[in-house]
């Protein structure tokens, strides 16, 4: 279908009060509607926020700050973080030994874990020798970019 008889189509819904049209030539078919499908057909509703009185009205009265969350302690060391997206793997494959444990020693270029990210399977090495203090994430886990995976010492 020619693509100005679909703009000549667009225009013609958007001058009448029709909310939806078909059409079909031959194999072919177009529908345009002015609602995505399986929306209400109804407008949507607005919000309309309270008068900033009654806000003020409402809020409770100051009060000593809260302190702020403490983050459990890592060992001392240096972390070893995600450089992508994707889900973490301790394993080569299901039921194998993992590639460290606490306590391992490893040395630079040694595999310390897989990162699968779009079906790609990426080999996460040590950038130092050191020993595993810490292993942070649990296997099948998703992981962030940035995320600390392990802490070497």
């Amino acid at each position: 279908m020619d693509i100005r008889k679909v703009k000549k189509l667009i225009e013609l819904l958007e001058e009448s009060g029709i909310s939806e049209i078909e059409i079909r030539e031959g194999e072919e078919s177009v529908r345009i509607s002015r609602h995505a499908q399986g929306a209400a057909a109804y407008p949507p509703t607005q919000f309309v926020p309270p008068p900033t009185q009654m806000v003020a009205a409402a809020a409770p009265p100051p009060g000593p700050a809260a302190p702020p969350a403490e983050e459990p302690a890592r060992p001392r060391g240096t972390p070893v973080t995600a450089p992508m997206v994707g889900t973490f793997y301790a394993a080569p494959s299901p039921g194998a030994r993992p590639f460290v444990e606490i306590g391992d020693h490893v040395n630079v270029g040694d595999t310390l874990c897989i990162i699968e990210a779009m079906k790609m399977m990426n080999q996460i090495e040590a950038d130092t020798a050191g020993t595993v203090l810490s292993i942070e994430v649990e296997n099948g886990e998703p992981v962030e970019f940035g995320q600390v995976l392990f802490t070497l010492g």
